[in-house]
């Protein structure tokens, strides 16, 4: 697939703007526009989209896939996700995205530099339609162009594979996290009742879990009162992952983790960590960006098979984990 799509925009006040490229035969209706929120009408969709109230920082444009309905903002962050652009108030500018097999460009006002390279396209999408996507202000379009290019081909460009990365993962269903006890480590008897679903870390060693459940919309009652940030959100969904670690003796390794929104870790059935890295929650600007720098685990391994288990709850912006085991310093 090969697609050009340009506008003109003029933004008066602070806002979300987006373009969204969606999973759905668009033989009847090649081109729509919305305003809206969140919540998707389509499963999968690439969405690419600026931050006025962010001009001039580095994540003042994203792209994210959208999977099962589910932004994932959190964890497709960095180069090729976000960069900065300065983003005009009160005049008309000019946007284009084009999209070829697995790549798209994003300009912004320049029409020969583009302001945002997205090497990787994640969703998997190879055709569907486009749609506009404001989520506050007032925002004006004109001059509205679509046209085709010749075909491309699909070729991924996947980030390598960091070594230490923990790739092997099996998840459970989503459970109401509510109505779990995220502290306890679930008994044999629970575990084998559960029907795992095996699956691959992607580079650089994502579990992504909106690509396997469905992500929950929920309102999240700390997002505009920090004093609300312990108070229980129902809605938050909860899945179990788990890994087997192989040890060549007794020892003591480091788990760097990344996760998104929080977690609770075991170790042979028993818990070492539990923690929360939710927008707002850590502080009121805190974003929850995902990153296996997030948190340090030290996993007391016994020789042989060790199981390692995280219970991963999600409130919003993406849904899933990263872990890369280090050797101890001498």
């Amino acid at each position: 697939m090969c697609l050009v799509v340009s506008r003109s925009l003029k933004a008066p006040r602070q806002h979300f703007q987006s373009i969204s490229s969606r999973h759905r035969d668009c033989r009847e209706d090649p081109v729509a526009g919305e305003h809206g929120h969140r919540n998707y009408n389509d499963n999968q969709a690439v969405l690419v989209y600026l931050r006025q109230h962010k001009s001039g920082l580095p994540d003042a444009m994203q792209y994210t896939p959208v999977l099962n309905t589910g932004l994932n903002w959190q964890i497709y962050n960095g180069p090729g996700f976000t960069g900065a652009v300065d983003i005009p108030k009160d005049v008309w500018f000019h946007m284009r995205l084009e999209v070829a097999g697995a790549q798209a460009k994003l300009y912004v006002k320049d029409m020969e530099k583009p302001a945002l390279v997205m090497n990787d396209l994640k969703s998997g999408i190879q055709k569907g339609h486009v749609a506009f996507y404001v989520l506050t202000g007032a925002t004006y379009f004109s001059n509205f162009e679509i046209r085709t290019a010749p075909d491309a081909p699909w070729e991924r460009r996947l980030q390598p594979m960091p070594p230490g990365t923990l790739t092997k993962w099996s998840l459970s269903p989503s459970y109401d996290a509510l109505a779990r006890n995220v502290e306890r480590p679930l008994q044999s008897t629970e575990s084998e009742a559960i029907r795992w679903q095996d699956v691959e870390a992607e580079p650089p060693g994502f579990v992504v879990i909106y690509r396997y459940r469905e992500a929950p919309h929920l309102r999240v009652s700390f997002a505009n009162d920090f004093s609300k940030r312990l108070d229980p959100q129902p809605g938050t969904k909860l899945v179990y992952a788990r890994t087997t670690i192989d040890s060549d003796r007794d020892q003591v390794k480091r788990l760097y983790i990344g996760y998104s929104d929080e977690v609770s870790v075991f170790l042979n059935g028993k818990i070492l960590f539990r923690d929360r890295s939710a927008q707002n929650f850590r502080d009121p600007g805190f974003l929850g960006i995902v990153n296996p720098e997030n948190d340090t685990v030290y996993l007391p391994l016994k020789k042989g098979s060790n199981e390692l288990m995280l219970a991963v709850s999600e409130l919003g912006g993406g849904w899933g984990f990263i872990c890369r085991l280090s050797e101890m310093e001498n």
